[in-house]
């Protein structure tokens, strides 16, 4: 039987080069070859009218479809704002969210990261994976966050203040967060 003459590095430097070798080979068996990374896209946001401008009241009847929630509850860390959060976006959108079991196929799974100002309203939100198809999702699941928020305040929390939630939608086009599949 013939031998293997199997050499391991003696320095430092032989380590390190190795080390990095083996993680290079391990990091680029994660990435799909299929598609290169993309940059966040930015979604953009209402701004808030000029002061002194009138606004419309925001009651039920002026806002079909939006639903009375009660006020965020005081979150003590970023799991607390991530699960409240969750719970808010299937409140606030009962017709648009699913709480049962994940299907084995989704239709698609956008990731969004939800930047928050200190009273806990939506600063910012950056598309941070695009589903190949049902595109349309990603505008579902960016109104779903909207019509969920504020989200507590949050400036007792450390900076940044912003969370990453995954929607499973289904075939019909309903969401769940990632965060309550569990």
């Amino acid at each position: 039987m013939p031998s293997i003459d199997i050499r391991f590095p003696r320095r430092r430097r032989d380590l390190r080069v190795m080390g990095s070798m083996l993680l290079a080979t391990w990091l680029s068996g994660c990435s799909s070859p299929l598609e290169a990374p993309r940059a966040p896209t930015p979604v953009p946001i209402a701004s808030p009218p000029p002061p002194g401008m009138p606004t419309a009241p925001q009651t039920a009847a002026a806002a079909p479809g939006k639903q009375a929630l009660p006020p965020p509850r005081v979150s003590r860390n970023w799991i607390d704002v991530r699960q409240q959060a969750a719970e808010r976006l299937v409140a606030a959108n009962p017709e648009r969210s699913y709480t049962g079991t994940v299907p084995d196929a989704l239709l698609a799974i956008p990731v969004l990261e939800v930047e928050l100002n200190g009273d806990g309203s939506v600063r910012r939100i950056l598309v941070l994976r695009e589903p190949r198809q049902a595109k349309d999702t990603i505008a579902i699941a960016t109104s779903a966050i909207h019509r969920a928020a504020p989200f507590g305040d949050v400036s007792r929390l450390p900076r940044p203040w912003k969370f990453v939630e995954t929607f499973l939608f289904d075939d019909d086009r309903r969401f769940k967060p990632r965060t309550l599949d569990k």
